[in-house]
Formats: C-alpha cells, structure tokens, sequence
C-alpha cells in the first residue's frame, strides 16, 4: 500500500494523501495543515497501519478521525489509529446504527473485525466545519449511500472527499440498508454539482476525478432525454 499524496501546489495549506488497501481497495485519507502540522484522519479503512506509519515518521499531531459513513470498509481500521493516538472519532448521528452493527456486517461479508470499534464521540454536524490545524473542512449533508452520509469540502485545496456518493463515471451503490437512489440523486444535484467545476473530487474506491468531468460524462447523470443531465 503505498500513500498517494495529492496536490503539490506550494500556496495549498491543507495537504491531502490518499491510502489504498484491503479487498474492496478503499481509499482513506490523511489531511495535514502545513501551517501547524496538525493532522486527521478521514475513513480508516484497511490501510490505517500505513497511516500509523506516516504520522510516526513524519511527527504529524493527530488531532481527530473524521468518517464520511460507516460502512465496514470504511471504518476497519479505526483500532489501529485509536491505538496510536487516543483522538476523538465524529460520525453523522444518522450513521451510528450502521456503525454499532459492523461486527454483525463483518461475519455477513466473510470478514472479521481483529477487534471491537470505540463508539464515536462527536457528531458531524452539516454546515458546522471540521478544523485540520489552521484549516477547515466544509460539511455537506449527502444521504443515498448512507443515511448519515457526508461529504467534506476545502476551498484551500479545491477537492471534495466524497466518500461512496460519487466515483469516476458511476456512483454509489444504493442496495445496502439506509440506501436510496432518488436520495444519492438528490444529494449529487445538490451537494457535489454546486461545487466549483474544477474541484478534484476523491472518493472512497477508485481514481479521483472532477466535478466537471463527472457533470459531463458519468452516465448515472445524464438523462434519458439526449442533450440534459441531472
């Protein structure tokens, strides 16, 4: 597994690098502020002992884990970086029923969890941002995928970690309990579309991409009438 930095733009304060690992190669995320060296965690997933790694070699002050939803994947590795430093977990509220039943999703899927997951301790609250040092991350409110699902937005770095909402040329999936298709639509429209057509977005599988490109060529989003889009 080897950690993905993203963006190398000097003026950029916030610092994005993306981990991959595990059967489903989810991709969890470690935001660094430049300016203070304060760092979080977003959706550990099977990769959090790289993760570890980083932070220790780079001397990085953790300050918090930051969760998208709270499906297995996304969640696994949540242990490993709690055992490295003792920070507080958010999740959105709507989420937490997904959360409390990742043992019983683990033995459904053939998976297991190598130990129990501490219970979140603070909620993601929509339009209340989330600090990395100096910095803040935007709060959208994205359900479909998830009931408690969020996205979450810096400026500063022009990228959106969208979680599971959006992917390359597809979107998430909506089969799983909480799932709603016309709910992912709406939340897209309304929440990833708005932003600024340049934004990189970074989901939770797979290559990021960009609003644009995604407005213009996923074909989840275009209409069956030839010429509009969602």
């Amino acid at each position: 597994m080897t950690p993905r930095p993203l963006g190398s733009n000097p003026y950029q304060l916030l610092e994005v690098h993306r981990f991959a690992g595990g059967p489903l190669a989810e991709n969890g995320y470690l935001l660094r502020c430049r300016s203070t060296d304060r760092a979080v965690v977003v959706d550990p997933g099977a990769s959090a002992p790289a993760m570890v790694q980083r932070l220790k070699s780079s001397g990085w002050d953790l300050d918090a884990i930051y969760l998208t939803h709270s499906h297995l994947d996304h969640i696994e590795g949540i242990p490993a970086i709690r055992r490295f430093a003792d920070v507080p977990i958010y999740l959105h509220p709507a989420d937490r029923p997904i959360y409390d039943l990742a043992e019983e999703t683990a033995t459904l899927f053939g998976m297991r969890l190598d130990e129990p997951l501490p219970p979140p301790d603070r909620p993601i609250v929509p339009g209340q941002p989330l600090p990395v040092g100096d910095q803040e991350l935007e709060v959208r409110f994205t359900p479909g995928h998830a009931p408690g699902h969020v996205i979450l937005y810096s400026s500063d770095a022009g990228a959106a970690l969208v979680g599971d909402v959006i992917f390359k040329a597809s979107i998430g999936r909506t089969d799983l309990p909480g799932g709603d298709f016309q709910e992912l639509m709406a939340s897209i429209r309304s929440e990833v579309l708005t932003l600024p057509d340049d934004t990189r977005l970074l989901p939770g599988h797979g290559e990021e991409t960009t609003v644009r490109d995604e407005r213009l060529g996923n074909p989840f989003l275009i209409s069956q009438a030839p010429g509009r889009f969602a």
